[in-house]
């Protein structure tokens, strides 16, 4: 039989990171990765267990894949958090493996590909994770680096800890040898994440390390961008001096803050420390010290509890606060967490309703801040091309995947993966048109 397997990805970021490590041990090991399950021995999902629908869309693969002949493999985070639920209920996951000592996937990709019903879910993490040679699954020129593992604010909706244990960091060190590889192979965009990237080195220092692993950062050379994805509210890093000091370009001033809400009552049961002002205060001090800050945010609408009133307060913090992006989703029970038992519970069609309305709102405020970055000019991080003379990138208030994207409209074809100096000439909806000048 072929060594062949066919990648199936969900979840996020941190995910995606496992995902290339996986399958940087597999190739090492012998194995190919084809870009359609027709062509595979074995189909690796590479699951998400955080909330119901992601639980869903995974299961829904397994079957899927199944039905289709293939011999499965479920990895990630369903996998780990109901390893044995799911190995006694879900026959069609050939090997149940999880996401702790990535380094067992050649074990539980040959226990797959020999149809021995395997449940390989390893207890201890890996401690040589090969960050350095893993494929990359991000667009060009782009890659993520996970400096931590695990969360240890147990929030109170929240199942990660359950998942992925409480904050480990990486030493600094580490980080850095990762990001000048990556530099080495051409990536421009080092995009450092974490369940809580703001809570870095407390866990083995007692303190926050991540304006120490910044500095470290600085030292690298070449022309490349730094963005901070996932930064708690509750305990914002003392990063803004450095960010000042160091505002050439290199280091993005963009801030993913999930701020989750604003009414103090329903933060709390969150096991949330903010509130309206504190999160308000927070804003002014960042755009205080950088004006072109851009500033992302999550909000959880139908958390246990939540009232009418509750809705007004989040949505008078939404026009207060004039996030660039926003992200909404709707309160997922979770089984062991504090949340589960909590009462009254908001039924999902005022959450779903709740949860419009707040997306509406954010509409007509993105697209009014987005207003600002026409007729300047920046660099583009160029991913793609759509058509001759036209191409897709991002510049620095855009994170991948998740934002607008820079429609750049260039006679000279510039290099997917560098970036492009462009004019911004137009907003179209959540995009930003522009012209290559150089």
């Amino acid at each position: 039989m072929n060594k062949t397997y066919f990648l199936d990805l969900f979840g996020c970021a941190k995910n995606q990171v496992d995902a290339e490590t996986l399958m940087a041990y597999l190739n090492d090991a012998g194995w190919v990765c084809v870009s359609s399950p027709a062509e595979a021995e074995i189909t690796v999902i590479n699951s998400c267990g955080f909330i119901e629908t992601a639980k869903r869309e995974s299961i829904n693969a397994v079957i899927e894949h199944k039905r289709n002949g293939k011999r499965v493999l479920l990895a990630g985070c369903l996998a780990e958090r109901y390893a044995d639920e799911l190995f006694e209920s879900l026959s069609e996951a050939d090997v149940v493996f999880g996401n702790k000592d990535l380094s067992k996937i050649v074990s539980a990709a040959d226990a797959a590909l020999h149809s021995v019903r395997t449940q390989l879910v390893p207890l201890s993490s890996d401690t040589n994770i090969r960050y350095k040679s893993r494929p990359l699954l991000s667009p060009p020129g782009s890659a993520y680096v996970k400096i931590a593992e695990g969360c240890s604010n147990r929030c109170s909706f929240c199942s990660i800890p359950l998942i992925r244990g409480g904050l480990k960091s990486r030493q600094i060190e580490d980080v850095f040898d990762e990001c000048q590889t990556l530099l080495d192979r051409g990536v421009r965009e080092l995009c450092l994440v974490g369940q809580d990237i703001a809570a870095f080195g407390v866990d083995y220092s007692g303190k926050q390390l991540l304006s120490v692993l910044l500095e470290s950062l600085a030292r690298l050379d070449g022309d490349f961008w730094v963005r901070l994805l996932y930064l708690h509210p509750d305990h914002f890093p003392p990063i803004l001096d450095f960010l000042k000091r160091n505002g050439g370009g290199r280091f993005l001033p963009y801030f993913d803050i999930p701020f989750q809400h604003a009414s103090k009552s329903l933060l709390q049961k969150m096991n949330r420390k903010g509130c309206e002002e504190d999160y308000m205060a927070l804003l002014d001090r960042i755009r205080d010290a950088l004006p072109d800050a851009v500033i992302r945010s999550t909000f959880l609408l139908g958390f246990p509890g939540e009232t009418d009133v509750d809705v007004e307060i989040l949505l008078d913090f939404q026009e207060k606060a004039r996030l660039d992006w926003a992200g909404c989703f709707t309160y997922s029970r979770e089984e062991n967490t504090p949340a589960d038992a909590m009462k009254p519970r908001v039924p999902k069609h005022a959450a779903a309703r709740r949860k419009v309305l707040v997306e509406e709102k954010q509409t007509a405020i993105t697209e009014k801040q987005l207003e600002r970055f026409v007729g300047r000019e920046f660099s583009v991080l160029v991913e793609e091309k759509v058509d001759e003379g036209l191409y897709l990138g991002r510049m620095f208030a855009q994170a991948p995947e998740v934002d607008g994207a820079v429609v750049v409209h260039a006679d000279a074809a510039p290099r997917l993966g560098t970036f492009t100096r462009c004019k911004v000439t137009a907003r179209a909806g959540f995009d930003l048109t522009a012209e290559k000048v150089r």
